[in-house]
């Protein structure tokens, strides 16, 4: 599959979804299944980091898969309620950059990075 913004994930995701008679879950039930999601993730990245090793036993599956499967699940309740990521996005974008510009230390521009983003 080649590369797809938002809009274009949620339409697919949309059509996907909707060639089964079951459709969306109750957004509880997705929610639910997004939690668990992060839960894989974060066994992920605690072996990762080495905080806690897998057990012998067991398969963790891939950082990037975990990811996918909770993009997955966040775009199957963005819509079952009828919104727009990439509007979400750009919005929460323009909410951080506003609210937060002054929150944490600006990098300094270096001769080095002036070259860089030239």
């Amino acid at each position: 599959m080649k590369d797809i913004s938002l809009k274009e994930a949620q339409k697919v995701i949309d059509s996907w979804i909707n060639k089964f008679e079951e459709g969306y879950w109750p957004p509880l039930s997705m929610l639910a299944a997004m939690v668990e999601e992060v839960g894989e993730l974060s066994r992920i990245i605690n072996a990762l980091e080495g905080y806690k090793k897998p057990k012998e036993d067991e398969n963790l599956v891939n950082l990037e898969e975990e990811l996918g499967d909770i993009l997955f699940s966040l775009i199957c309740i963005a819509n079952y309620y009828k919104i727009d990521l990439n509007t979400s996005l750009i919005n929460v974008i323009r909410k951080y950059n506003n609210r937060d510009i002054h929150r944490w230390t600006l990098k300094r521009k270096t001769e080095g990075n002036k070259k860089q983003m030239s």
